[in-house]
């Protein structure tokens, strides 16, 4: 699913990309002038019906960073010195390569880093 959707006048894209059947990638980022100001990207695994967020990267609290998830819900939070630009590309690109890693961590009930 892709939608380029407007809201309050800034161009906004998401889309959720599944990687196998429990096992998906939620993708959003909005733009001002060309330039993304506000993102998540989040690797999600369906657990008895439901969906749970695994790893998550966004800037919300004013700081790009990265959120952790267990099967117990339990959260790791880590800051990352990087632009939201170079953080959304990290994401992508994380998630991406390592998603049935983090599957498999967080299945077992660790923690997917």
């Amino acid at each position: 699913m892709v939608s380029a959707r407007k809201e309050i006048g800034l161009p906004r894209k998401e889309y959720v990309l599944l990687y196998s059947e429990d096992t998906r990638k939620r993708h959003y980022h909005r733009t001002e002038r060309g330039k993304v100001i506000e993102f998540m990207v989040q690797l999600e695994v369906k657990v008895e019906g439901s969906w749970r967020p695994v790893i998550r990267y966004d800037c919300a609290h004013g700081y790009a960073h990265r959120d952790c998830y267990n099967l117990a819900g339990e959260q790791k939070k880590e800051e990352l010195v990087l632009s939201v630009e170079e953080t959304l590309t990290l994401a992508d690109k994380d998630i991406r390569r390592r998603w049935r890693t983090y599957r498999a961590r967080f299945l077992k009930g660790g923690y997917p880093v």
